[in-house]
């Protein structure tokens, strides 16, 4: 009846084709129209989902954790990628390479100079972990080291290690690979730059000659005086050969340092497995300072010299006290030549 079917057609609000009725001309368009809009919406929301990394938590994912399968520990690869900091970033590595001497011999100078290389990624204060802080385990040591990304080199210094005796045999237990670098200086100097920067600290000291010697009338030298002990460099590295080849080691000359730093630069560069970037162009001569000093430092576009600290003024000391010293420090030098197969010319003096 008429009634009726205006009553169906205002029941389904006029939409014929819901409800079983007449489809409208283009209503096939326009469903097909709704269908691949809502299906691109989808797409997208799957998509923006699976750049957001979450798309192995979807049921049916690739990669979806399956209850059916065993799922990684707290010691699984999950869990330890969760410790790598982004690749620009770079993550904390343990040295690969270390200066580990000797004390008042120009460490802190050369690893300034190293610090410019590119490659070159280095802790500034002395982290003396094998020395004093072994206790606190390889974490905590990991820990002080900066980032470095794939290819660099992570270095420290602590020069009192090459006369500690457990450090070898710990520095090997870290990794028998590390290189390891060693300044040396002239045993009589770096024993007077030793005292005098004791001075600067402690002005009531005994005097350097009541020090040096344990009888004074016979000459006899106290080696029991550890500044004395650091320049016995033959008796130390005997300890090291017992843990690292000779090939392992590179011996700085502390006074080329001064006299030709890009040279020795490149010594330690080549030593390092790097290419030679610190040359000449790096360095300029401070005539007041009387030492080299960086026209750029790491990080930064101006001029840099050692602080106040290096490179200080020697008190005069009696000349028979150093000949004395000469005289004890010989037969040592000529056996650390021998050792090195390099001759520093610490004896070249006029006696």
């Amino acid at each position: 009846m008429p009634w009726q079917a205006s009553m169906a057609s205002a029941a389904c609000g006029g939409l014929a084709w819901h409800c079983g009725g007449p489809w409208e001309p283009g209503s096939r368009s326009i469903l097909r129209k709704l269908v691949l809009l809502l299906g691109s919406l989808l797409m997208s929301l799957y998509v923006f989902y699976c750049l957001a990394g979450r798309c192995e938590e979807l049921p049916g994912a690739p990669g979806a954790q399956d209850p059916g399968y065993p799922q990684e520990g707290p010691q699984g690869p999950a869990e330890a990628d969760s410790t790598l900091t982004p690749l620009e970033e770079g993550s904390k590595k343990l040295p690969q390479a270390i200066i580990i001497g000797v004390k008042k011999g120009g460490t802190r100078a050369l690893l300034e100079f190293l610090r410019v290389h590119p490659d070159i990624r280095a802790v500034g204060a002395e982290p003396h972990f094998f020395d004093r802080n072994y206790d606190k385990g390889l974490d905590w040591y990991r820990e002080l080291m900066p980032r470095t990304l794939e290819g660099q080199i992570t270095m420290e210094k602590t020069p009192s290690y090459f006369v500690t005796k457990d450090a070898p045999a710990r520095i090997s237990a870290m990794s028998r690979d590390a290189k390891l670098i060693v300044v040396v200086r002239d045993p009589v100097t770096r024993v007077i730059s030793d005292y005098t920067q004791t001075l600067s600290k402690r002005p009531d000291i005994p005097t350097f000659e009541s020090l040096t010697f344990k009888n004074r009338t016979t000459g006899l030298i106290d080696t029991s005086w550890s500044a004395i002990q650091i320049g016995i460099y033959a008796k130390h590295l005997e300890n090291w050969l017992l843990d690292f080849p000779m090939g392992q080691m590179l011996f700085v000359s502390g006074e080329r340092l001064i006299t030709n730093p890009a040279g020795e630069l490149g010594r330690v560069q080549d030593f390092l497995g790097l290419k030679r970037i610190i040359t000449d162009k790096h360095f300029y001569f401070n005539k007041t300072k009387g030492f080299p000093c960086l026209k750029k430092a790491e990080g930064s576009s101006k001029p840099h010299c050692l602080g106040k600290t290096k490179g200080r003024t020697h008190p005069n000391m009696n000349s028979e006290v150093v000949q004395r010293l000469r005289e004890f420090y010989r037969p040592f030098n000529m056996k650390f030549y021998q050792m090195t197969g390099h001759d520093f010319g610490w004896d070249n003096y006029e006696k």
